[in-house]
């Protein structure tokens, strides 16, 4: 029972030192957006949705859903082709984006941390704004049952007919590894704005929130895997709340 509170005491002492030491640049992107992993499986193929919503501070609501099929094309290399619906309570659901995203996984899960790559193209529906690049650094690092993810993203449009910021985002997340069935944890995202000049505090974009993963085995070589947050707005330029879900259909 001790070494059960002590190891409880640890993991908020460390999920208390993460949040307070990386607040300041947390933020939400899409309603539905996500944390990406390093680690690819080669000849893993996989259907992944999902879905997410937030409210404004006006009170209104807005949503996100995505569908994507993806596939290990090596122990390097996992690609995945996602098309993207955004939901307006005035517009109804209407296609929002298509993306093309590329995750190379650079080291091993024996080495000190598990370090990526991610390079993600997207074509919005609005020609105004080109096309979207967001790429950057994948971290992993676990600390026994303790598991975090910090990722530092660069996003810029090319091509674009209007002016677009080039931002920086920045993705985190801590799992505790209750079992192989289920974990909990936190996720955070932000965005501080233009790369070269961040945007004072009060206009950044940051989303922080309890988070709860599981996972359910259907076979041997498949199954589904499952994670979902409650994320609350720091920032008056962020929405005050936000839902969001993934659902992964993994199989060989």
């Amino acid at each position: 029972m001790s070494s059960l509170l002590f190891k409880n005491k640890m993991f908020g002492a460390l999920l208390g030192l993460f949040m307070s030491g990386m607040l300041w640049s947390w933020a939400h992107a899409d309603a539905n957006d996500y944390v990406v992993t390093p680690k690819v499986d080669a000849g893993e193929k996989e259907i992944d949705f999902k879905t997410g919503i937030n409210r404004q501070r006006d009170g209104s609501s807005q949503a996100a859903n995505s569908l994507g099929l993806g596939y290990g094309v090596n122990e390097r290399w996992f690609t995945e082709v996602y098309v993207k619906y955004a939901r307006d309570p005035n517009q109804g659901s209407t296609l929002d984006a298509w993306e093309w995203e590329n995750k190379f996984q650079l080291t091993h899960a024996k080495d000190w941390a598990i370090v990526g790559f991610l390079l993600e193209i997207e074509k919005p529906q609005d020609k105004a704004a080109g096309a979207q690049l967001t790429y950057g650094p994948l971290l992993q690092k676990s600390w026994g049952r303790l598991q975090g993810n910090f990722n530092v993203l660069i996003q810029r449009n090319v091509n674009a007919t209007e002016h677009f910021n080039t931002e920086l985002h920045t993705q985190a997340q801590l799992k505790w590894r209750v079992s192989s069935a289920f974990q909990w944890g936190a996720q955070a995202f932000g965005n501080v704005g233009p790369v070269d000049h961040w945007s004072p505090r009060a206009l950044q974009e940051q989303n922080i929130g309890p988070a709860v993963f599981g996972q359910w085995r259907t076979g041997t070589r498949e199954g589904f895997k499952w994670n979902a947050a409650w994320l609350r707005g720091e920032t008056q330029a962020t929405p005050s709340s936000t839902i969001r879900l993934q659902v992964e259909y993994e199989y060989y």
